[in-house]
């Protein structure tokens, strides 16, 4: 028998998604904000509404928010592939600002996200902006983002290739200066067969962690939100996953 994990998270849940087995839960139902894990809908919202190779050109509105910029200047023209490496490896919210504005209104990108939510059955998540930053109406649960993650997983190819990408270079272009964002997911040099996805913090949310392994053919995903040592929390997850025996 695989022993309880300690870990310092508000909420947490272990999946098993090659068997579709939950294998842990910690207050996996209750409402947390859920800071920059807010992206990966983003990206699958971006990802259903544009092809990747559309061209976006950076408002000055995105290169106002703070903090995890990508370094994006106000005219600057993107695809949605180079904006979604710069918004899911080094967490810009100026990316994901440019996306949410960029392909359809804001306010009408924020509604999509909304509407993804309903669409994957999510029953305690709610969006107000693409980048997770605090509002008292913008939120999740760890039950809901492991729902986000594991679809990102299986249906977002390119996604999935992104958030497993230790860095990207975007090389400069006429229309825009070079980027190499780094992934700021440790566990993609720390912890052997990590396949992604993505960290984040608020001041509301603590740190918060979306994170997937596979090892022997089996995947594990965890979340973790509300943590002080979210790479850690998610790394004894993680093992306590691949310690526990499939039925």
């Amino acid at each position: 028998m695989v022993s309880p994990p300690a870990i310092k998270a508000r909420a947490a849940i272990v999946v098993d998604l090659t068997a579709g087995q939950l294998l842990y839960e910690q207050s996996s139902a209750t409402r947390y904000a859920d800071a920059s894990l807010t992206k990966l809908v983003t990206a699958m919202v971006a990802a259903d509404l544009a092809p990747m190779d559309t061209k976006i050109t950076v408002p000055e509105s995105a290169t106002q928010v703070e903090p995890n910029h990508m370094g994006l200047s106000a005219g600057e023209q993107l695809t949605l592939r180079e904006l979604l490496a710069g918004m899911l490896l080094n967490s810009g919210n100026d990316a994901a600002e440019a996306i949410a504005s960029g392909i359809v209104d804001r306010s009408h990108f924020v509604d999509f996200m909304n509407q993804k939510a309903a669409a994957l059955h999510l029953r305690g998540s709610h969006f107000t902006n693409p980048s997770g930053l605090d509002d008292p109406n913008h939120y999740s649960t760890a039950s809901d983002l492991a729902i986000v993650s594991a679809t990102l997983l299986a249906d977002y190819p390119e996604l999935r290739s992104i958030v497993g990408s230790k860095d990207i270079v975007i090389p400069a272009t006429s229309q825009h200066k070079y980027f190499d964002p780094s992934n700021i997911n440790r566990l993609l040099w720390n912890y052997p067969g990590t396949i992604g996805l993505k960290p984040g913090y608020t001041d509301s949310a603590g740190y918060c962690l979306a994170a997937a392994a596979t090892r022997q053919g089996r995947t594990i995903l965890v979340v973790v939100l509300g943590s002080t040592q979210h790479f850690t929390d998610a790394t004894t997850l993680l093992d306590y996953g691949f310690a526990h025996p499939t039925h």
